[in-house]
């Protein structure tokens, strides 16, 4: 049975990742994606703010969702990562055949210039995965580490929304 992130980050092409500034404020931006496993990759410009600030701090966040048709069928992971440059030619042609396998609409472009454009390599080492399909709330926690071994942290059913029998809501603002 395919673990329930990995289900997940197969389905989707964009993420919204999340860089540390110089400044210590965080910048979110939207990239699309391509994914073996846990291992991330994905195509910025090098003369962007996203680059500096990935060369200033390798540390990234990523979220990768999309809005359900009903809350209770909301699947989301995100993740703390570590984002590397990949220089290697052999390793940057196999992630743009990664990245124009997922995205048809690169079909037709070359792979870019490493002068102009940076391949990326997250690799995820904390994972959390909502699944409301499992219930309200459905949360679960895990670390991956650098072989691709999963430790799980744990799991949390969080009932919010909920109502009691009597029909109030059992959410903190029930009041």
């Amino acid at each position: 049975m395919q673990q329930p992130a990995i289900r997940i980050l197969n389905s989707h092409r964009i993420m919204s990742i999340s860089t540390v500034r110089p400044d210590g404020w965080p910048q979110t931006t939207v990239v699309g994606y391509a994914n073996k496993g846990f291992d991330l990759f994905f195509l910025i410009f090098r003369a962007s703010q996203k680059f500096a600030n990935i060369q200033h701090d390798e540390r990234i966040s990523v979220a990768i969702a999309a809005e359900p048709p009903d809350l209770s069928q909301l699947q989301a992971v995100y993740a703390g990562a570590h984002a590397k440059e990949i220089t290697d030619p052999a390793e940057r042609a196999t992630a743009w055949r990664l990245l124009m396998g997922r995205h048809s609409n690169l079909a037709g472009f070359k792979i870019p210039n490493a002068n102009d454009a940076v391949f990326m390599h997250a690799m995820c080492k904390y994972v959390s995965v909502l699944d409301f399909t499992q219930g309200p709330g459905h949360r679960e926690e895990f670390t991956v580490d650098d072989n691709g071994a999963v430790t799980e942290i744990g799991v949390a059913d969080e009932k919010w929304g909920q109502t009691t029998a009597a029909g109030h809501s059992s959410g903190a603002n029930s009041q």
